[in-house]
């Protein structure tokens, strides 16, 4: 055996969990997409609100695990799984239901990315001296402003905001909570729109996920970003007046 053959199992076994959720994404990709859709939950809704009735506590932790493993692995079928916590659970508390899951999951992927590959590029960018250690800096003074800004904009794709923080080193309980918190504008608008599904499938329609571009919705929301986005104004111009 080689002297370099225990660095390389190291490494290995390091990312060993992210090989996993990239294969469980690629193959969730091609097999799940008809079995994680609006059609199926429109098929099914009888068998999971009997089910809910009759076995409420299992049908929480059933929906829970299953949004978890979702979001973990990146398999599709996240909205569905928002509209299907306001369709059996209500606005609330199926809001609470479905921000729980969604920052477990966000958190699973967090930590493996990181373990893979956080930790040796944040320590390449703490002893470089060019933009990558500049963008970690400026990631640094400027952390729970961007952090709550990745999760509030909605052109911000989901695992995009899970992944990028894992990369620059931000501490893992200031990402649990600003996922957690972050998330909530969004997840209780379509949390929202799956309580309203059942008036949904009485008209044999689909419902409008594009609500949260809606004037009405949109501009709270951008209210928030541009709160979250004030810390990083306010330093902008103090360092240009000093």
């Amino acid at each position: 055996m080689s002297p370099t053959d225990p660095a390389q199992s190291s490494a290995l076994i390091r990312r060993l969990p992210l090989i996993v959720i990239a294969i469980a994404a690629v193959i969730g990709a091609i097999t799940l997409r008809d079995h994680l859709s609006f059609q199926a939950l429109a098929e099914n809704r009888e068998a999971l609100i009997a089910l809910r009735d009759q076995h409420y506590a299992l049908a929480v932790l059933g929906f829970m695990a299953v949004y978890v493993a979702i979001v973990a692995f990146s398999l599709p079928g996240a909205t569905i799984a928002t509209l299907t916590g306001g369709f059996l659970f209500g606005v609330f508390p199926g809001a609470l239901f479905n921000v729980t899951a969604a920052t477990i999951g966000a958190t699973g992927i967090f930590l493996a990315v990181r373990r893979g590959l956080g930790d040796r590029l944040v320590a390449k960018m703490e002893t470089s001296t060019g933009r990558a250690h500049q963008l970690r800096e400026s990631i640094r003074e400027n952390e729970l402003s961007v952090l709550f800004l990745i999760r509030l904009v909605p052109a911000v794709p989901f695992f995009v905001a899970n992944i990028l923080p894992a990369l620059v080193g931000v501490r893992l309980w200031r990402f649990i909570y600003t996922t957690f918190l972050g998330i909530i504008p969004g997840g209780v608008v379509y949390t929202w729109v799956g309580a309203g599904l059942g008036e949904v499938f009485a008209r044999d329609e689909t419902p409008n996920l594009g609500i949260i571009f809606e004037p009405q919705i949109l501009g709270p929301i951008l209210g928030l970003c541009a709160l979250a986005a004030l810390p990083i104004v306010l330093k902008a111009i103090k360092g240009a007046r000093t």
